[in-house]
C-alpha cells in the first residue's frame, strides 16, 4: 500500500498507509516524485494550535506525473509533469481544474516555492514597495527568501535580510544583497540606521513571526515608514516594545495575507491574480530556487527530517523530500 507522512498526535511525525480508490471524473492522479512542507501556518497545527486536529496530513506542495485521468478531463496526458497542494504521500488525486502544469524548463523546486511566493507578493504589494525604496526583510525561511528577491524585482535601491540562522542568511548573500544582519549579534534598528545615513528604511517586511523581529523592523524605519506584517504571529509574550520609537516616528503596521479577499486592491487585484503572476514567473525562471529548498531528503527519512524542521530550523531553509 502507499504511504504518507501524517502528524498521529502534536509533534508526532510517523509514515502510515492509505488506501486509493477508483479516479473520480474531473480528476487526475499523479505519482509523486518531489515535494515540501510549509514551516510557519503548517508547524503552527502541528503544535496543536489554531484547532489543529490529528491525525494530520504533514506536507503543502507535491510534484509529480500523471499516471490515470479521470472521465471528461481534456489538456494532460500520461506523464505530464504537474504540481499541487498536498500532504507528502506517494499519490495524489487532483481535481484537474487545480493541478499546475509544469513548463518544460521548470524545475521542482521553483514549483514548490509557489505558495511561499504568494505571501511575498501580497507583502511587497501590501507593504507598497516602490522604485527606490530601501527595503529590510526579517525572517528568511522561503516566504522571506522570495520576498527578498521580489523586492529587488521591484526596483528597491537598498534590500537587507535579517535573520539568526547564518544557513539562511547566506542563500541571500549569494543572490546578492546590500546588507545581511544577525539579529543575536547587533543591535537590528541601530545597523539599519547606519547603514542608510541615519534615515532609516522605507519598507520593512516581517515574515517571521516574531515579535523582537517586529520591534527590530519598527526601529529601523525611517520617519513614516511601514511595516508589512505578513509572518501570522501568535500572542505577544514579549520581545515587542511599541513606546519606545513607534509614537515618535509614526509607523505603519499593514497586516498582509495573501488568500484574505478582498483584496487591499479590490476589484483590480484578487487571491487568483497574485496566484496566476506567482505560477507565470516560477515558470519563466524569474526566481533563484536552488537553493531555497535544501536540504532534500528521501521520503522514507521524511518523519526523522520534519522533526529536525521543528526542533533544528538550524539545519533547512525549505525542506524538500525527494520520493525517488
Amino acid at each position: 500500500m502507499p504511504k504518507e507522512l501524517v502528524a498521529i498526535a502534536v509533534q508526532q511525525p510517523a509514515l502510515q498507509d492509505y488506501e486509493e480508490g477508483p479516479v473520480p471524473a474531473g480528476n487526475i492522479r499523479i505519482r509523486v516524485d518531489f515535494g515540501a512542507p510549509k514551516r510557519g501556518t503548517e508547524l503552527t497545527g502541528y503544535h496543536g494550535f489554531r484547532g489543529a486536529s490529528f491525525p494530520m496530513g504533514l506536507g503543502n506542495m507535491c510534484v509529480g506525473r500523471v499516471i490515470e485521468i479521470g472521465e471528461g478531463v481534456e489538456g494532460f496526458s500520461i506523464g505530464d509533469r504537474v504540481a499541487g497542494y498536498g500532504n507528502l504521500r506517494e499519490t495524489h488525486t487532483w481535481n484537474a481544474e487545480r493541478a499546475l502544469p509544469m513548463s518544460d524548463r521548470m524545475t521542482w523546486k521553483e514549483a514548490v516555492c509557489y505558495d511561499p511566493a504568494h505571501f511575498a507578493l501580497a507583502g511587497i504589494r501590501d507593504g507598497q514597495v516602490r522604485l527606490g525604496d530601501r527595503v529590510a526583510v526579517f525572517g528568511l525561511g522561503a516566504i522571506g527568501q522570495m520576498t527578498v528577491q521580489m523586492a529587488k524585482m521591484a526596483g528597491a535601491s537598498f534590500v537587507a535580510a535579517v535573520d539568526p540562522i547564518a544557513k539562511r542568511r547566506a542563500v541571500v548573500e549569494n543572490i546578492g544583497i546590500d546588507l545581511s544582519l544577525d539579529p543575536t549579534a547587533v543591535d537590528v534598528g541601530e545597523e539599519l540606521k547606519k547603514a542608510t545615513g541615519g534615515l532609516g528604511i522605507d519598507v520593512a517586511i516581517e515574515t517571521s513571526a516574531n515579535y523582537q523581529a517586529l520591534d527590530g523592523a519598527i526601529r529601523g524605519l525611517a520617519y513614516g515608514g511601514t511595516v508589512a506584517v505578513v509572518g501570522w504571529m501568535k500572542e505577544c509574550k514579549g520581545g515587542l516594545d511599541l513606546g519606545a520609537v513607534a509614537h515618535f516616528d509614526i509607523p505603519n503596521l499593514i497586516f498582509a495575507r495573501a488568500c484574505s479577499d478582498p483584496n487591499r486592491d479590490h476589484p483590480r487585484w484578487d487571491f487568483g491574480r497574485i496566484t496566476d503572476h506567482c505560477w507565470q514567473w516560477l515558470s519563466e525562471g524569474r526566481f533563484d530556487c536552488e537553493e531555497i529548498v535544501a536540504p532534500v531528503v528521501p521520503f522514507d527519512e521524511s518523519p526523522q527530517a520534519y522533526e529536525d524542521m521543528d526542533l533544528h530550523p538550524d539545519k533547512s531553509v525549505k525542506l524538500g523530500v525527494a520520493f525517488q
